[in-house]
């Protein structure tokens, strides 16, 4: 398909709601497909459709080339919801595409249950825990418009503002290719 360019911190679309997918048309599918090539060429684990320039609410996820993980098939959720969060509740450190070499501590519910539509228009609901629940939690934040920067702390917030004012100017050095804002 097509390796489409990841969109950055400051780029409008990554803080709008998603818009829910009406049916599983062949462009929407052209665009999941595009969404798989993307964040593969990119070496993510996750991606959400407004990374790539999409309203739609669709999120892919990819975790077979983490450890522990070899087993895992690749899962599209459209028009997903959650059903339920743990109280429990997990910090550990997460990266974005979308936010290029920024690294900060985000807490997290270790476990998630959520429900989506699959390519099929079958309605599906999962329990998720550890890192797929937080790939999930992290992909469903990107349809509200949501990003790492709004689930720390001020402290760490203050800290990485000199790194989002890179990424907004586009001046990092990755190994993909990002939108020219």
């Amino acid at each position: 398909m097509a390796i489409i360019p990841i969109t950055v911190y400051g780029d409008k679309i990554l803080r709008q709601k998603a818009e829910p997918v009406k049916a599983v048309t062949d462009e929407v599918i052209v665009k999941i497909k595009n969404m798989f090539d993307s964040m593969r060429n990119a070496n993510g684990v996750g991606l959400a459709a407004n990374q790539v320039g999409y309203r739609d609410s669709i999120f892919v996820i990819d975790l077979e080339d983490v450890e522990g993980y070899e087993k895992f098939k690749p899962v599209v959720m459209i028009n997903p919801q959650i059903v339920l969060l743990s109280d429990e509740k997990v910090i550990r450190e997460e990266g974005c595409l979308s936010l290029p070499n920024l690294r900060a501590e985000v807490e997290r519910s270790k476990l998630v249950k959520i429900k989506f539509l699959n390519t099929d228009e079958e309605e599906v609901e999962i329990e998720a825990d550890d890192l797929f629940a937080r790939v999930i939690l992290h992909e469903y934040d990107h349809l509200l418009g949501k990003m790492i920067p709004d689930r720390v702390t001020s402290e760490i917030k203050s800290k990485l503002q000199d790194e989002l004012a890179k990424i907004k100017k586009r001046d990092v050095e990755i190994d993909y290719p990002i939108t020219k804002g």
